[in-house]
């Protein structure tokens, strides 16, 4: 998703006719408008009646040249809805200090990418310009942070869908991330953090057999799990998303899954058996989200999962079996 300000100056605001001519062709349809006063009175306010209110705004400052504030946000495809677009729109506008001024926004749909335009007044309810320093620079800032991407550039992770993870648990509506040098760069400098996952690992087996463990985790310990599975199965793994240290950790490389879901089985941190990658969350399969308290006590019968099985181990067996074979046949 982007955002770009048009720079084609109007006082009449040519934008309003624009875009209300679109949802007269049928290739675009009204979604909002926001803060036009007694406008909102009328059942079916004219296209004219919203310029003629935003005229009104804008004479309160004659000695601005360009009243109209006419910009774009755009999606790639389909990515985004014109619901998720129009949401996007008002939180960009609130970061770009226009939360407050009368505006317009109209989703297009004549093109291959879903867009929205909006339609403002450059000047303020108090005769005052609103800020237009470094704006183009901002416009893009400011996308950035609505969609979640700075905020989730503050935590450590080690893979893309980590990354994505962390938006899509706090609700931001971010995932298409177009600084893919940046990320990339973000993934390579990864480092485990061993002391807190020891730390994250004794936790895990002290309280692991309480009936609201996940949302312990989330209340005392600032841990959100998400845990993955296919539709109608059971977990085949784990996610953890550390808030208090801004870490991103994979279940297996704290608690194993099976361990973790068998209230019955002490595990002394120092025996646990060597772990392994569980698989990435984007392979198509469903995600359930446990991310802030359990209303009902969840319990979820031990998965095996063959990944998990200790490589050594099972080797050890293989050859207890042969030697035991050979002696049967002395």
């Amino acid at each position: 998703m982007i955002a770009r300000i048009l720079e084609k100056p109007s006082r009449t605001f040519a934008g309003v006719k624009y875009n209300t001519d679109k949802v007269g062709r049928n290739t675009g349809e009204l979604m909002l408008i926001a803060n036009f006063g007694a406008i909102h009175a009328l059942s079916n306010p004219r296209p004219q009646d919203l310029v003629n209110y935003l005229l009104m705004v804008s004479a309160q400052n004659r000695g601005i040249k360009n009243t109209q504030f006419h910009a774009v946000i755009s999606a790639a495809g389909r990515n985004y809805n014109k619901q998720e677009l129009t949401k996007a729109a008002v939180m960009w506008l609130k970061e770009m200090k226009y939360g407050d001024q009368p505006y317009l926004i109209v989703f297009h749909k004549d093109t291959e990418n879903n867009h929205v335009h909006v339609v403002s007044s450059r000047v303020g309810k108090d005769g005052k310009q609103i800020d237009r320093d470094y704006e183009q620079v901002r416009a893009v800032r400011n996308i950035n942070r609505v969609l979640g991407y700075d905020f989730a550039m503050q935590y450590r992770f080690s893979t893309k869908a980590q990354f994505y993870l962390i938006l899509e648990n706090q609700g931001f509506l971010g995932r298409n991330y177009l600084n893919e040098e940046k990320l990339q760069k973000k993934i390579n400098a990864y480092l485990p953090d061993k002391a807190r996952i020891a730390e994250l690992r004794a936790l895990f087996i002290a309280h692991k057999a309480s009936p609201d463990f996940v949302g312990l985790m989330h209340r005392q310990y600032g841990l959100d799990m998400v845990f993955h599975s296919s539709e109608g199965k059971a977990p085949y793994g784990y996610t953890v998303i550390d808030h208090d240290t801004k870490q991103v950790f994979k279940g297996s490389e704290i608690l194993k899954l099976q361990y973790l879901l068998d209230q019955h089985t002490e595990i002394e941190p120092a025996y646990m058996p060597p772990e392994i990658m569980l698989h990435d969350y984007l392979s198509g399969d469903a995600i359930t989200y446990y991310s802030g308290y359990a209303p009902e006590p969840i319990y979820i019968r031990p998965v095996m999962i063959s990944d998990d099985v200790d490589d050594q181990q099972v080797l050890g067996m293989k050859r207890r079996r042969q030697k035991k074979a050979r002696t049967n046949t002395r």
